[in-house]
């Protein structure tokens, strides 16, 4: 008997049109992680804000990316206080973590954090991400740090944590993993697919053995800059994003 995904009772008619159309596209986000093997079982999370609310959208702490649904995302306020939950309970670690970026960062709709392999990689080498290629320059001095403290369970933890983050678009957190954040969550996605590829070129470069060849500072900075003046990113992709996932499978938008 093939096995089926958990059926979550919708909420489309109890949500604005504004907030059904953000979990649609937080919703999609989740598959295409999932899609692009950048998951971790029931692990790591992406969250939106709720449009008009003093509120964010987190994933349930039980359900793989795979399985997330629009109706199924978990709707609560910065004190942690859920406001529209189904079967499983909100993952604290995702809590402190997205509290903390999205009440530091006005400017932030969407925050995404994982844990591949390329990313923890990375995030335990000591020169964090180099200027190694086009892709990479998107960061070049645009990258923040965060060092490790344990599991993010404590909520003192997240002042630290927006601290380092500064104004930047993505964090690597030592020894632990990736964290973007964008204006929408197209830009989200956008700016975790660009540093989770930038992280597994690195990872490739270094394992061949060879002495590496760097842009200048120079052609660094002006490849940043390059980039900057097209942000935000990722609008462009999204529409035939959410028709990939849509030939896979549309229960995304349930």
């Amino acid at each position: 008997m093939p096995d089926t995904a958990p059926i979550v009772k919708s909420v489309r008619k109890k949500v604005s049109d504004e907030e059904w159309a953000v979990r649609v596209d937080l919703a999609a986000f989740y598959r295409l992680v999932a899609l692009n093997g950048w998951d971790d079982l029931t692990a790591t999370h992406l969250s939106a804000r709720v449009p008009g609310e003093d509120a964010f959208l987190l994933n349930p702490h039980g359900l793989f990316f795979d399985e997330i649904t629009a109706s199924s995302l978990i709707k609560l306020d910065y004190e942690g206080n859920v406001l529209m939950q189904g079967d499983y309970p909100v993952n604290q670690a995702g809590f402190t973590i997205h509290s903390a970026v999205l009440s530091g960062r006005p400017d932030v709709f969407s925050v995404a954090h994982t844990h591949t392999r390329a990313g923890m990689a990375i995030s335990a080498q000591k020169d964090g991400l180099l200027p190694l290629n086009q892709t990479a320059l998107r960061f070049y001095n645009r990258l923040s740090y965060h060092p490790y403290e344990g599991v993010a369970l404590d909520h003192s933890e997240r002042d630290r944590l927006i601290g380092h983050l500064g104004t930047n678009k993505a964090m690597i957190l030592r020894n632990h993993g990736l964290l973007s954040v964008g204006e929408t969550v197209p830009e989200a996605f956008n700016v975790l697919a660009y540093l989770e590829k930038s992280c597994q070129s690195q990872i490739d470069a270094l394992s061949g053995g060879v002495e590496l060849e760097l842009p200048s500072e120079e052609v660094c900075e002006h490849t940043a800059q390059q980039f900057e003046k097209f942000s935000p990113l990722g609008h462009r992709d999204w529409p035939g994003l959410l028709r990939k996932l849509d030939r896979i499978d549309p229960s995304y938008r349930d």
